[in-house]
């Protein structure tokens, strides 16, 4: 029997690329978030010694993360 060899598939996944865009996005931000606390700059807003650039910061940089290893290229089950 003549056995062909099928080639290992070298799609990314557009998963990969958003948590790559999420996790940039989030450690911009929560940098932000950083500067703000350490610089004293404070906007006129309701609830701003909440640092919400922070939060919202790390939770889009864990979140896009998540993407980046569940979805990475070469994961072994894909």
């Amino acid at each position: 029997m003549h056995s062909t060899h099928i080639p290992k598939s070298t799609h990314i996944s557009i998963w990969f690329f958003i948590g790559v865009m999420l996790t940039v996005y989030g450690w911009l931000i929560m940098a932000y978030g950083i500067y703000e606390l350490v610089a004293g700059v404070t906007d006129q807003v309701v609830l701003a010694s909440l640092h919400a650039p922070i939060w919202w910061g790390g939770g889009l940089a864990a979140l896009g993360m998540f993407y980046l290893v569940k979805f990475r290229p070469g994961k072994a089950g894909q």
